[in-house]
């Protein structure tokens, strides 16, 4: 009966990470200059912002962030997810309390990861001015046939 209430405590607490650090995480997004369109992708919805902003994301989403800014070039940031030192302590932490369905809670939540980098900071670049065309070459007069004597 004791192993029957762990078990349940442990279906109810779920991971410790998922507990101590929670499923979300706050993105910063900058950009220089600023006011460019964010557009973050990954989310259940995707979601844009002028910069400076900040989003809310799922640990366990698969981030990237496009900038654009009319006469600047875009750009995309593909994020990864790292576990950090405090995340994989919440995770470790499923050994003596959340056991393997702790460990299976917070793997699929990621919720012992973050987002790196954080915060999303790019600097874009400006467009390259259009090329002038070449002006029009003049043409040489022709010559006047030649007769002969």
């Amino acid at each position: 009966m004791r192993i029957v209430g762990i078990v349940a405590l442990c279906a109810v607490m779920g991971g410790c990470a998922s507990v101590t650090r929670g499923t979300t995480e706050n993105l910063s997004i900058v950009s220089t200059p600023p006011g460019a369109e964010a557009t973050i992708t990954g989310l259940d919805v995707p979601t844009a912002c002028v910069t400076p902003c900040a989003v809310v994301v799922k640990r366990n989403a698969d981030v990237s962030v496009s900038f654009q800014k009319d006469g600047y070039e875009p750009q995309v940031v593909q994020l990864t997810k790292e576990i950090p030192a405090t995340g994989a302590a919440g995770f470790a932490g499923n050994v003596l309390i959340g056991g393997l369905v702790g460990m299976g809670v917070d793997a699929v939540t990621g919720a012992a990861t973050d987002h790196k980098p954080n915060p999303v900071a790019v600097t874009l670049q400006p467009l390259a001015p259009p090329a002038r065309p070449a002006p029009p070459r003049k043409r040489r007069p022709t010559a006047p046939p030649r007769t002969g004597t």
